[in-house]
């Protein structure tokens, strides 16, 4: 009896500590293009022209215009790639979008400044978790849960378009 007991406390933990594991697995059709509305706060992960989600964003403290320099607050405009994904980020999981392109990096030098970088789109810590809008340094914030889809299902490589 002490041994069915003990099988079904193993078997029980070992299906909690699988469903509280923040890696999932999305067997859906291919993310084609996240597309970010900054001014609706909006985000879109695209599978051509079909919107497979929505989520409500964060966006940076600064949130009109596109990011020039390093510490403007702002987040970037314009087409970019997911180029990297961070499974130990400080913010739960993100996934790294490519500015600066060879155009902001071009600006930034014209005028003697850095462009910045490491911009991305992840979760939220908890101190941020009371509801306050724009409090990202430029990047893009979800919730963590709406975090583990999107690390899921949106791939290095994909064309991510931040409009004003």
């Amino acid at each position: 009896m002490r041994l069915i007991s003990a099988m079904m406390i193993a078997v029980l933990a070992f299906a909690l500590a699988s469903c509280s594991s923040k890696f999932i697995t999305y067997n859906g059709p291919e993310v084609t293009r996240v597309a970010v509305f900054k001014e609706r706060r909006k985000m879109y992960l695209l599978h051509h022209d079909q919107v497979l989600e929505s989520y409500d964003i964060e966006l940076g403290f600064e949130p009109l215009g596109h990011k020039q320099i390093e510490g403007d607050g702002r987040t970037p405009e314009g087409d970019y790639l997911v180029d990297r994904r961070n499974p130990k980020s400080a913010f739960y999981l993100s996934i790294g979008i490519s500015y600066p392109n060879a155009a902001d990096r071009a600006y930034a030098a014209s005028i003697g400044k850095s462009p910045g970088g490491d911009i991305f789109i992840h979760g939220r810590p908890k101190a941020f978790r009371n509801g306050e809008d724009d409090w990202t340094a430029g990047c893009i914030a979800v919730t963590d849960k709406e975090m583990r889809d999107i690390y899921a299902m949106v791939n290095n490589g994909t064309v991510v378009s931040i409009y004003p």
